[in-house]
């Protein structure tokens, strides 16, 4: 089934390359091209995207705001945030508010594009210097416990890929240095989500720091 996609930037020639990017790529269908997110709980209601592109500084109000609105409507779509801010503050603002990706707009067209899956079918993609700047946060404000606790049954190519996520690997380097596919990666996530009960690659992250389920 196609992933339906919306775009927010308020940077034309972004909307254009993007548009372009997604308009001709097999499995992806644009719904929305828009310079702004003040009307964007109209556009999810009308154009039901599954995943939305949301660039964080925009006239109206940002799309961290924008993202926070969506999260308390209560929609189901999946937002990615695509920006070139990096630091900590907007980061942590954007997952706080529901974001469920953080990509930099220096990001491969070919990793954008995986991105996009990997968010759709229930994972986080990160750009890696991303990933290690909010690993780096968990491992701060949670304190290491005294006991370790049960493992979850993890398989050890299930711990391998959990060990993989948790250092920040994307999907693709994780299937490298594994030396798997990545439809084998996403089907390990999925065991992982089910044997941790949880949702995302962020929720499997902080539980395995804060339970220190890898030892």
């Amino acid at each position: 089934m196609d992933i339906r996609v919306s775009l927010f930037d308020d940077n034309a020639a972004i909307r254009e390359s993007l548009g372009e990017l997604l308009r001709y790529t097999s499995g992806i269908v644009l719904t929305s091209v828009n310079a702004d997110a003040t009307h964007v709980l109209k556009v999810v209601a009308s154009e039901r995207p599954d995943v939305i592109l949301m660039d964080i500084d925009m006239p109206g109000f940002s799309g961290i705001e924008a993202t926070r609105r969506l999260h308390a409507a209560t929609t189901q779509v999946q937002v990615i945030m695509l920006t070139v801010f990096e630091d900590e503050e907007r980061v942590y603002q954007a997952l706080q508010a529901g974001a469920m990706g953080y990509l930099l707009k220096s990001t491969p067209p070919k990793e954008l594009l995986t991105a996009i899956a990997e968010v759709h079918e229930g994972g986080a993609p990160m750009t890696p210097s991303i990933a290690r700047k909010v690993l780096a946060q968990l491992r701060i404000s949670s304190p290491a416990r005294a006991m370790l606790v049960p493992d979850h049954q993890l398989g050890q190519r299930e711990q391998e890929v959990l060990q993989c996520l948790v250092d920040g690997l994307s999907y693709k380097m994780v299937a490298d240095k594994l030396g798997i596919s990545i439809n084998t990666v996403r089907s390990h996530i999925k065991h992982i989500y089910e044997k941790l009960h949880v949702r995302s690659n962020t929720e499997a992250v902080a539980k395995t720091i804060n339970e220190r389920l890898l030892g």
